[in-house]
């Protein structure tokens, strides 16, 4: 799979230490010899980065020479004005470590080396004081830890640099914490079950399947017991064995059979029993509002009004000037810069949980929110967006709710752009702002950083589509986002290789991209499909990626966006011949049909390739982008696999997956709470809140990319990769572009779970003659529907051993344990009401198999 980029958030998560000293601890002998377990990661330096070591203000930190160089600035009172350090630094109570490093000054003076809390009341452990030198030395002392943060709690090593009248540079090295008794790593900190279910809800009419964790190697009964402890359905497991990617051996549970809608269902193995669930398409259709509320929660430059939000959720408005704030109003460049000039960037939405805002994030999350409309409209229901679907102020302005949540980052692009047509990349502190600290009291001051041809050719993709989409409704406005495209659009062709720094990492996540080829035939369709220019068309056609030659499973993100252009160009009106719209739809359904095959070999089913990169930051949003292009198959195709498809990847990050957890906040009994997020932190402040409703977790992290990960998760399986821990920023950040993933599927989705339960127009029936490993199996299939049938495929799965060795009256296959049987030419034809009879012969043991589908649909058995 193509690598999604870290967001490169390190040193932001990181709180510094309060405004007063750490007090020293005695350094009584210890009562047990400190054993060699490292508490400090990245100690050498020798990767070249920092992370995750932060800096407090007035500190710079660089990676120089191996070494780590803060450049202090002077002039602070005390020597805890000025820090750098690392959180999450484990200690246990009662137990010995030994502190040490090397370091030396340009100058001459004292540094306070210490340990203790990250978060209030900042409780210290112990603390030293050392005079450096021009001239590297050792340190060490030793002490016994006073308090207690197993794991990756609140612990906290930091070098106090303040107290000096000069400006002066001070360079550590080999900072090493070595100590305690438990090891570091090889936890799961999340409760789980052997029983994975999706924890919101089934549709009814839909497949239902869920995961059984089991090296049995037989099939198990399972029984599904409703709300009052009573079973309404069994059947028996389908053994899959070893699952590499989780790390479970597991069977297979599909109770599609049973179709009551109700609530509070569990499923059950034994002893072992799932967290409740329910059979119903409610919570799809709430979370299509709640999924998209993130943007309202999001919005920077405004107040978040608690009728929208509720009281928890309410603040003031964020960066407009109000103090503590340094405001949007009036941004310049970073001082390396020196562009001439400010811009008022008021508004938008705050990318994740820091306050940065970023143009190439907001482009593709724009996007994905205004295709969702566009689509809706083309071929779905868009009566789901209408005004007053959406609880937010503009709910009643005459225009589409989802139009206006899209606007509010419509017009922050625009405001991105600078006088030559060129967009800056991004806009942010100029240094990491603590967690927690709530928008509006963010003291910061905010900085442009440099203009690149990628950003550029996201505001004219994303302007292009808004204007088509605002023509019949505000012909102005839809004429100022097209002057606003076509001049981007002119301005990257005059640049096309203006590449955003990927060292400018300080205060924002860097978001650089080598290759823009993917956004130049992204814009230019979107261009070609507002405006029909040939211009457009000629780059669009001329492209490398031109009928979706970009699109795989590795799927697509802000850095791959080709496939935007694809999804556009087969939705939208257009002059382009046919047969390329024909070869672009082919394509979709092409790799849908490559993640289904995947996905049927999987634990956990979801729609993610993790064969090269693993599972990478954001991996949750990979699901949900691949859902989207299974979604797209079944829109340009019909066929109902690509729709279960869909529902699959939904049933993944809702809770069937191997950490019993659903990481959308508020949707099942076990969901993700604590978010990496400066507001929603109330895991380090219990008087602020929770995830709220509808949030999405980035979810596994195969690469461990940050110091909770890194302690706690060692030598995790990849899908086990997740910790619902605020400090956990590689796993469980949250971020505008994985909500938009997440809305767009989910208004799919919802879409397609109708308003009642949809008819089966198919029944099967099952009975088999057995002898010791072997049967002979007689199956009648009737139309139940109100139209014939011209042609019929049957499938199902063949529990434990057993294979097709002979059939009649279908041509018959099997692969795995999945067998198929198509229609003859003399009984494809299935008229309303009437029935088909086919048979085959076995070889090996098993079970009956417990559903059937025809051609797609899921069907009533007996």
């Amino acid at each position: 799979m193509r690598s999604q980029p870290p967001r490169l958030l390190a040193a932001s998560l990181l709180v510094a230490l309060t405004a007063s000293p750490l007090a020293a601890s005695p350094l009584a002998a210890p009562a047990v010899a400190a054993a060699e377990y490292e508490r400090v990661l990245n100690g050498a330096f020798d990767t070249g980065s920092a992370d995750p070591w932060w800096s407090g203000a007035g500190v710079t930190n660089r990676v120089t020479g191996g070494e780590l160089c803060a450049s202090v600035t002077g002039g602070t009172a005390n020597p805890w004005d000025a820090l750098i350090g690392q959180n999450g630094v484990p200690f246990e109570s009662g137990q010995s470590y030994t502190f040490s490093f090397d370091a030396h000054a340009t100058t001459a003076q004292p540094v306070t080396a210490a340990a203790g809390e990250s978060v209030s009341p900042y409780r210290g452990i112990a603390s030293q004081t050392f005079t450096l030198s021009p001239a590297k030395q050792r340190f060490t002392f030793t002490f016994t830890s006073t308090l207690d943060f197993p794991d990756a709690g609140n612990g906290q090593v930091a070098f106090q640099l303040g107290g000096q009248s000069f400006d002066n540079t001070i360079c550590v090295d080999n900072v090493s914490l070595v100590g305690g008794v438990k090891p570091p790593g090889g936890v799961n900190p999340n409760p789980t079950r052997k029983v994975q279910v999706d924890l919101a809800a089934y549709v009814p009419g839909l497949p239902k399947r869920a995961t059984l964790v089991s090296t049995a190697t037989t099939p198990q009964q399972w029984t599904l017991k409703n709300s009052a402890g009573a079973a309404v359905a069994t059947g028996q497991t389908t053994p899959k064995g070893a699952d590499a990617t989780s790390g479970d051996s597991v069977h297979l549970i599909d109770f599609s059979s049973y179709d009551t809608a109700g609530t509070g269902y569990t499923l059950s193995v034994g002893e072992d029993s799932s967290f409740p669930f329910d059979i119903s398409a409610d919570p799809v259709k709430r979370l299509r509002y709640d999924s998209l509320a993130f943007f309202y929660h999001q919005r920077s430059g405004t107040p978040i009004e608690a009728r929208y939000v509720g009281d928890e959720y309410a603040r003031p408005a964020g960066h407009v000037n109000v103090a503590p704030n340094q405001g949007d109003n009036n941004v310049p460049c970073r001082a390396d810069l020196a562009c001439g000039y400010t811009l008022d960037v008021r508004g938008g939405w705050y990318d994740a949980g820091d306050h940065g805002k970023y143009v190439v994030n907001g482009g593709i999350a724009t996007w994905q929110l205004l295709n969702a409309y566009e689509r809706a409209v083309r071929i779905g229901d868009a009566s789901a967006f209408a005004d007053g679907t959406m609880n937010i102020p503009e709910k009643a302005n005459g225009v589409p709710d989802l139009l206006d949540e899209a606007r509010w980052e419509a017009d922050f692009l625009l405001k991105m752009q600078a006088p030559d047509g060129m967009a800056h990349h991004k806009i942010h502190d100029a240094n990491w702002t603590a967690l927690p600290t709530r928008p509006e009291l963010d003291d910061q001051p905010r900085r442009l950083s440099a203009t690149s041809t990628a950003a550029t050719l996201n505001l004219a993709a994303v302007a292009a589509q808004a204007s088509r989409l605002w023509q019949g409704i505000d012909a102005t406005y839809s004429a100022t986002l097209l002057t606003a495209a076509r001049k981007a659009y002119a301005a990257a062709k005059a640049n096309p290789a203006k590449l955003a720094d990927p060292n400018d990492g300080t205060g924002g996540g860097a978001y650089s991209d080598n290759t823009v080829s993917d956004e130049f035939y992204w814009a230019a369709a979107e261009l070609y499909a507002t405006t029909g220019d040939t211009a457009y068309r000629t780059d669009v056609t001329a492209s490398p990626h031109y009928r979706a030659a970009g699109l795989s499973r590795a799927g697509f993100y802000w850095g791959g966006t080709a496939p935007l252009g694809d999804i556009t160009l087969a939705l939208a009106p257009n002059g382009l011949p046919a047969a390329d719209v024909a070869a672009i739809k082919s394509a979709f359904a092409t790799v849908a049909d490559q993640h289904l095959a995947a996905m049927g070999q999987m634990g956990y089913a979801a729609p993610y390739d993790n064969s090269v990169d693993g599972y990478v930051w954001g991996s949750n949003s990979a699901v949900l982008n691949n859902a989207q292009v299974l979604a797209l198959a079944h829109d340009f195709t019909g066929a109902a696999k690509y729709r279960d498809g869909v529902f699959e990847a939904l049933h993944y990050v809702l809770g069937r997956n191997p950490l019993s957890t659903s990481y959308v906040a508020g949707y099942g009994e076990q969901a993700m709470r604590n978010a990496h997020h400066r507001f929603w932190a109330n895991q380090n402040d219990p008087s602020l809140p929770i995830a709220p409703p509808g949030s999405l977790s980035g979810g596994p992290n195969s690469a461990l990319q940050d110091p909770v990960a890194q302690r706690l998760l060692a030598g995790c399986p990849q899908q086990k990769c997740w910790v619902d821990d605020i400090g956990a920023y590689s796993l469980n950040e949250v971020a505008i572009n994985w909500n938009s993933a997440l809305a767009w599927v989910s208004g799919w989705a919802a879409e397609k779970s109708g308003t009642s339960v949809p008819a089966s127009d198919c029944q099967v029936g099952f009975t088999a003659n057995r002898w010791q490993n072997g049967m002979s199996a007689q199956v009648k299939i009737t139309n139940t529907g109100t139209a014939a049938w011209p042609a019929w495929k049957l499938a199902f799965a063949l529990p434990g051993t057993q294979r097709v060795t002979s059939g009649w009256s279908a041509t018959w296959s099997q692969t795995g344990q999945d067998v198929t049987a198509a229609s003859a030419s003399w009984n494809s034809e299935v008229g309303a009401g009437k029935s088909v009879y086919i048979g085959f012969n076995a070889s090996g043991a098993g079970t009956d198999p417990t559903a059937f589908t025809v051609n797609g649909r899921t069907c009533k058995t007996g």
